[in-house]
């Protein structure tokens, strides 16, 4: 499994900070999931190697954590909260929205590979319910009209 030069040089300055290899392996998971898209069996293997675990040991972790995936996502990844602040203000039916206007249901992506969506318990933006996570960029406040605006924003970023 071959990284990129930026991967490789963040993985360096890491291993600087933390007290031991095994601290490093979430944020390597991210970063190699942002790199490759999503964590693959030789991703996998190759992380287990660098902080001196077992690949059951990295694919327990993985399991835990909502925001890694061993499956390909879209190129935008919308993660609808509907924990019980989001759900009071609306969050299930930004969720359906979002399943309508995007034509997929819930882990679905859609065909042209541009978006997935992702229904989510908790993404911390409770005070400013209901609110969606694209990537790491948060949109909150929502209503179907502004659903329809960050959508049609990330489209037009892919066609650029």
């Amino acid at each position: 499994m071959k990284f990129s030069d930026e991967f490789e040089s963040r993985f360096a300055e890491m291993i600087k900070h933390y007290p031991t290899k095994r601290s490093l392996l979430v944020p390597t998971l991210l970063y190699a999931q942002d790199e490759v898209g999503y964590l693959s069996d030789d991703v996998i293997r190759e992380i287990a190697g660098r902080v001196d675990l077992s690949e059951l040991e990295v694919r327990n972790v993985i399991s835990y954590y909502s925001m890694l995936t061993t499956k390909p996502r879209g190129k935008y990844n919308v993660q609808v909260c509907t924990n019980i602040a989001c759900l009071l203000r609306g969050g299930e039916e930004i969720l359906d929205y979002c399943k309508m206007k995007l034509g997929v249901g819930n882990k679905g992506t859609t065909p042209d590979g541009l978006f997935s969506l992702e229904e989510v318990e908790c993404i911390g933006a409770c005070s400013w319910a209901p609110a969606v996570q694209v990537n790491y960029d948060f949109h909150e406040n929502l209503t179907k009209e502004k659903i329809d605006r960050v959508l049609k924003e990330y489209l037009e970023e892919a066609t650029q």
